[in-house]
């Protein structure tokens, strides 16, 4: 009977609990009044008024992803297609960007639907004014065109775009193979100018070398050359002092000097024979011959005394 008389207690415990609740870590609730926006609250046990304010929603602020795998159509019609990965958040932790993030869309479909399409659009204004062949390198101009032109709009709506990543880009079977054909054709094209760029080295090195083998070759046959006249000239000069020594010691014996001349003849035979090496020479060996072959060197001998008498010979006017 007693308890029945505290009913009260028990009514107003209930409602005092029934008012509290509690906010995870990595999230704000957005707190209204009748469907009106009253005021937020951070993570940990809260108490709103039991049956007049409600938790309207709870909002993330933490990192969200999301992959993205869409086609684009290039300047010259070439079909490009894309799988990317979005990574964004909440602007920042303040009261009236949670409140734009709470009230902006209906829903978090709805959120997500608005930004992969305004993503989606961006990069196909981008690639519809570039040619197949130059989107492949464009990676980083891509998204970073994408973060300029998007930034303004995800602040009006209290997000941030942290990071596009494009992880692949793809053309049509077709086109990937025409684009290898190219690749293939034209290393084909620098190893063919490399390899004739490598033979043109190699025959200017071998033309350098062989010039200067003939020049080396001709100054060591003009050297050579010039060491035989010299020793031909000093041949030439023993010889006349030894010839003219033998005659001067024929005279002084009272022989005579044509015995030089015969044994000059004579010392012509044996080298004909040692050193013909099979050549036919036709020589008169008979006596007649051979006093022929005197007379004709005495003959040589005496034009070339008398020539020399007479250039050594005094004028007399």
């Amino acid at each position: 009977m007693d308890l029945l008389n505290y009913w009260w207690l028990v009514v107003l415990l209930i409602i005092i609990f029934s008012g509290l609740y509690t906010v995870n870590q990595g999230y704000i609730a957005v707190i209204t009044m009748f469907g009106r926006y009253q005021r937020i609250a951070r993570p940990g046990l809260r108490f709103k008024i039991p049956f007049i304010e409600q938790v309207f929603k709870k909002v993330s602020i933490q990192n969200r992803s999301v992959e993205l795998e869409f086609q684009a159509v290039t300047q010259d019609q070439a079909n490009v297609y894309f799988k990317t990965m979005l990574l964004f958040a909440v602007q920042d932790e303040m009261e009236e960007t949670i409140k734009r993030v709470a009230f902006k869309f209906i829903s978090d479909r709805d959120l997500m639907q608005a930004l992969i399409k305004t993503i989606e659009g961006n990069v196909r204004a981008f690639v519809a004014t570039k040619k197949q062949a130059e989107v492949l390198g464009l990676r980083r101009e891509i998204v970073q065109y994408v973060k300029d032109e998007i930034d303004h709009t995800l602040g009006d709506w209290g997000f941030h775009l942290q990071d596009l990543q494009i992880n692949d880009i793809t053309f049509d079977k077709m086109i990937l193979d025409s684009m290898s054909k190219v690749v293939a054709s034209n290393n084909l094209k620098a190893a063919a100018e490399n390899e004739g760029q490598a033979l043109l080295i190699t025959k200017t090195k071998a033309a350098e070398a062989e010039g200067n083998a003939i020049k080396i070759s001709a100054e060591a046959e003009r050297e050579a050359a010039r060491l035989r006249g010299q020793g031909i000239a000093l041949f030439r000069e023993e010889v006349a002092k030894g010839m003219s020594s033998a005659a001067e010691e024929l005279r002084q014996a009272n022989l005579d000097t044509n015995f030089i001349l015969f044994s000059m003849w004579i010392e012509a035979i044996k080298n004909f024979a040692e050193y013909g090496n099979g050549n036919v020479i036709f020589l008169d060996g008979s006596t007649d011959g051979m006093e022929k072959t005197l007379k004709q060197f005495q003959g040589m001998m005496m034009r070339g005394a008398g020539g020399d008498s007479d250039a050594k010979a005094p004028k007399h006017s």
